[in-house]
């Protein structure tokens, strides 16, 4: 499955590369109105690029009565991101979003780089998510996190169905005149091929340690980018800032996911998951709900 990294792609603005995708995932809703930080909020360096949006967002009320709709016209699944400063405000979106039928799963952002995020509350905010709703929880980790691995456990013993990695990696550009940061606010998120070893490595970690199904996320512009992550362990995979400068990746880039894991003696490209561990694959961590009377283990329901 080929996503879209959250905030690296407008919908609405190009809905005919929406439609090449598994399903969209939005830029990131919070529970008010956010403008973002200051300009200048995009910087480049000589490894690829720096973003400081500060999670800009019309707010939940506003997404859920304009975009929302518009988005469900498109016919591809919606994955809906979330972000917020504590566990309530993720449970707030989280309750209005488990009553919009277009929603088909929500990604918790709890990895910002560019805002005061709550990286450190993996776990408060995907219970306090998982109480509010029934729909599919996918957790977004960052990479600084010290312990990546207790992270994802931590999710998904709150009630994760499954985990994205990763986001951006906090960086700093200066202006060669100047000396000072290009952006305003200092310091911005790093994306692009720099983040890709960073990203792999994360998913095998968390592979190992979960079990869960992975988003892998971070430097991907190939197919084969896109099969060394499912050999670590993604289940699917994001397409981020390649799509700035090549609207044409999905479909370019699912031809050579196909090509490449035919040369490499896979059946599908499904065929490699995992590859990299060369052993059977981790027992899911598994959580059970309470849907009515019928205990249902989450793990179940998210690879339905």
């Amino acid at each position: 499955m080929i996503l879209n990294a959250s905030g690296c792609l407008d919908a609405l603005a190009a809905p005919e590369v929406v439609q090449t995708l598994d399903a969209y995932v939005t830029k990131t809703v919070t529970p008010l109105p956010r403008q973002g930080n200051d300009p200048v909020r995009i910087a480049e360096t000589d490894v690829w690029m720096l973003n400081s949006i500060g999670l800009a967002n019309p707010g939940m009320g506003a997404f859920v009565a304009e975009i929302l709709p518009r988005l469900a016209e498109l016919a591809v699944p919606i994955w809906v991101s979330v972000g917020g400063f504590a566990a309530h405000d993720y449970a707030q979106i989280c309750e209005v979003l488990d009553g919009r039928p277009e929603v088909a799963t929500v990604e918790l952002n709890v990895s910002c780089p560019n805002v005061s995020s709550p990286e450190d509350e993996v776990e408060e905010i995907v219970a306090a998510a998982r109480a509010a709703t029934g729909k599919p929880l996918y957790a977004k980790l960052s990479p600084s996190l010290p312990d990546i691995a207790g992270a994802a456990v931590a999710a998904a013993a709150a009630g994760a169905d499954g985990l994205t990695l990763v986001n951006t990696i906090r960086g700093l550009a200066l202006d060669e005149r100047t000396l000072e940061p290009k952006l305003a606010a200092r310091t911005g998120g790093l994306s692009g091929p720099p983040l890709r070893p960073v990203a792999l490595a994360a998913v095998y970690t968390a592979y190992e340690a979960t079990g869960l199904p992975i988003v892998g996320v971070g430097g991907v512009e190939t197919g084969g980018h896109g099969l060394d992550l499912i050999a670590a362990g993604a289940t699917a995979f994001a397409l981020g800032t390649v799509l700035f400068g090549d609207p044409e990746a999905p479909v370019r880039v699912r031809a050579e996911l196909e090509q490449e894991s035919t040369s490499r003696g896979f059946e599908t490209p499904l065929s490699a998951y995992a590859a990299a561990h060369g052993r059977l694959p981790p027992t899911p961590l598994r959580r059970v709900v309470s849907r009515g009377n019928c205990p249902l283990p989450a793990q179940q329901k998210c690879l339905k």
